[in-house]
């Protein structure tokens, strides 16, 4: 296996991690006002991602930093050719960082309702954005013979019209259900008391909407009869384990699934990177799109230094907030 194929393995895994990590705290966010029954239960919820959430950010960091070094060409024209859409989803990650800071800051019931509301509305634009890409980008986007989103015929270029797709409507539909059936299998491994009883009925749910997307999937044709049978399965079970109150195992066959879907989005034309809609020969490849061979070297040196210490820091940090957060009221 050469240095290229090697990295977008890693930048898949980054991919992975991101949306596993994040998509919990995307769905926390979007169902902590809705299984909280006052603050104190929205701020039960609230607290199960306070320690995690903005070190889960950093694999959007890692995943788009390396992009840039080992694939400069991928970089360039997935960015600019969804240049809004990036913009609006750092606004949301922005808000939801600001909503999660400072909603502490206040010993005020409204101003800690207007923070959840805010949580929730930019988790969910979030999920969906995030989604949305992704569906664009397995439809392909209108590139060029030079590498760039066509102005002429490219609504992507510089517009959100692209984002009206069949393809990016259900990714951005299935990115919040994900991210929603992530966050309430997490809410119920890591609450007690009514929260956590709430988010066990409601990960059925979420599940049981999934497996009909999935279907409505499999008619459209991105998903084949073997994929379509494993998914079921796969929701099938996380809507038993949940019920049963195994939280830990629906939540790890949860994040299974958003994995697989994940990477079945980004080898789904390997070594094709990008596919262009105009096009077969404008498509960005693994082989044009990669680094000199030096400088696939020297990242390489400083992967091997930087990413050991970024994981094993995160599993030490989930490991010393590993307990339950009580949403019931605790006698004083």
């Amino acid at each position: 296996m050469d240095l290229a194929t090697v990295w977008f393995a890693l930048i898949a895994l980054c991919w992975v991690l991101f949306f596993v990590l994040e998509g919990f705290d995307f769905g926390v966010g979007m169902l902590a006002p809705i299984l909280g029954r006052g603050s104190d239960q929205r701020g039960a919820a609230v607290r199960t991602i306070g320690p995690v959430w903005d070190g889960n950010e950093v694999w959007l960091v890692a995943a788009i930093g390396v992009m840039f070094a080992a694939f400069p060409d991928w970089y360039a024209a997935l960015l600019s050719g969804l240049y809004l859409p990036f913009v609006l989803i750092l606004l949301a990650l922005a808000v939801r960082g600001i909503a999660l800071e400072f909603r502490g800051k206040k010993d005020d019931g409204g101003w800690r309702r207007r923070c959840d509301l805010a949580l929730a509305g930019s988790s969910l634009a979030a999920a969906a954005l995030f989604g949305a890409v992704f569906g664009a980008f397995a439809g392909g986007l209108p590139l060029g013979a030079d590498g760039e989103v066509a102005a002429s015929g490219g609504a992507l270029a510089r517009s959100l019209a692209g984002l009206g797709s069949p393809a990016a409507l259900l990714g951005a539909v299935t990115g919040v259900l994900l991210a929603g059936l992530l966050g309430s299998t997490y809410l119920g491994l890591r609450t007690t008391g009514p929260v956590r009883d709430r988010a066990r009925a409601v990960a059925p749910v979420l599940a049981a909407v999934l497996i009909v997307l999935a279907g409505v999937a499999a008619l459209f044709g991105p998903l084949s009869i073997g994929g379509l049978a494993l998914v079921i399965v796969a929701l099938a079970g996380v809507a038993v384990l949940a019920r049963a109150g195994r939280e830990a195992l629906a939540f790890a066959v949860t994040a299974l699934v958003m994995a697989a879907v994940t990477v079945a989005i980004l080898v789904a034309d390997f070594p094709v990177l990008l596919a262009s809609s105009l096009d077969p020969a404008w498509s960005v490849t693994l082989a044009g799109a990669a680094a000199s061979p030096m400088a696939l070297r020297t990242i390489s040196i400083a992967g091997i230094v930087v990413l050991p210490g970024v994981i094993a820091y995160q599993a030490f940090a989930y490991w010393v907030f590993r307990k339950r957060v009580a949403s019931e009221p605790v006698p004083t």
